[in-house]
């Protein structure tokens, strides 16, 4: 069976529509922070953890909060709990006592977190401090199930859920924007051209030269210090619209599924590309020999086998010089090649020099 081939073009046309700043990147300092925790999940139905130290341990330590503390050497079972970590994304200017979504993830041999309620649990960032506090009933999509016999049924994943708004913020990140000296606009991917446009699209719309390219991925943007001020600023900015520079040319090979994309800054130039096949098929069939009658002899298989050589060869395809993109789709769709063939005729291209562009597998 022929391999599918998939070929994702993109066009570009020769008056890109415009597009907002918003959507290129962001300003520096606006990010989310990420927060990590460990906790304990209760109330599941015999597909906990049972006798894991680690999970024993969170235990005791949930329980003694209220005042209860186990005699040394005993061990609670823990079929009904679970050990897990628990993440969260900390978004820019979050405030004490708004709602965060959890990700809940058993961290030992847990087979379901379905209908579980997550103790209370402190979140932590990066610099080791508390910064929101998760508790809730879990929503697991996954199903898992165990028959007797040993067989077991397993949909989706159900050691892992969520607990939608299930953390409250604690403490707020400052994010430091509002005294900084200056404002810094971040590409989300590093473009010399764009970089310029973005600066002088910025001091046309606010006048004077508020802002200069720093280099390919950042923009520098004289504000006046003050929160509301800078927010007004960078809303204006955010909403201006500019035509983007044409990217790089580039033709991306994936070679694990056999896709690929070609954008619209590719050219070929004059080359001749002629692809073809052969095919060695090989049938098997075997003839069943029986003895004479009387004989002492034994019934045996006598080999035999039928050899097919087929070569199909397709006519050469002639592409003229400054081939766009559209020319080397029709040209891709009459050669009929699978992936692999398709990277190969793509690599000659390039090594002989016809392909301006940079050819890309990952």
């Amino acid at each position: 069976m022929r391999a599918l081939l998939i070929v994702i073009a993109l066009f570009f046309s020769t008056s890109a529509q415009a597009e907002r700043i918003k959507d290129m990147g962001q300003f520096e300092g606006l990010r989310a922070n990420q927060l990590t925790g460990y906790g304990v999940v209760v109330g599941l139905a015999g597909t906990g953890d049972d006798s894991l130290d680690y999970a024993t341990q969170g235990v005791k330590g949930a329980i003694s909060r209220f005042g209860v503390n186990l005699p040394a050497g005993i061990n609670p079972a823990l079929k009904n709990a679970a050990a897990v970590m628990i993440t969260a994304e900390l978004p820019p200017f979050a405030k004490p006592g708004q709602r965060l979504d959890v990700t809940v993830s058993a961290l030992g041999k847990a087979k379901s977190l379905r209908g579980g309620t997550l103790v209370m649990a402190p979140l932590y960032g990066a610099d080791g401090q508390i910064y929101a506090m998760a508790q809730g009933n879990l929503v697991v999509g996954g199903l898992g199930v165990d028959a007797a016999d040993g067989s077991k049924l397993s949909v989706n994943i159900p050691s892992a859920g969520r607990i939608g708004s299930g953390a409250t913020v604690e403490r707020s990140v400052d994010t430091g924007f509002a005294q900084s000296p200056h404002l810094t606009f971040n590409l989300a991917q590093q473009d010399i051209s764009n970089a310029g446009l973005v600066a002088d699209a910025i001091n046309r719309q606010l006048g004077g030269n508020v802002a200069q390219a720093v280099d390919g991925a950042s923009i520098r943007i004289n504000a006046p210090t003050g929160g509301e001020t800078r927010i007004r600023m960078m809303g204006i900015i955010e909403n201006i619209e500019i035509k983007k520079a044409q990217p790089p040319a580039r033709v991306i090979v994936n070679a694990r599924t056999g896709t690929v994309v070609i954008n619209g800054a590719v050219r070929v130039g004059p080359a001749a590309v002629s692809h073809g096949k052969l095919t060695v098929k090989v049938d098997e069939n075997p003839t069943v020999v029986q003895p004479a009658p009387f004989s002492r002899g034994q019934t045996a298989l006598e080999p035999s086998s039928d050899i097919a050589i087929q070569e199909n060869t397709n006519p050469a395809y002639l592409w003229d010089k400054g081939a766009s993109l559209s020319d080397i789709v029709k040209a891709i769709n009459k050669l009929n090649v699978s992936p692999g063939d398709l990277v190969a005729i793509l690599e000659a291209l390039s090594q002989a020099g016809a392909l301006s562009a940079e050819l890309v597998v990952i």
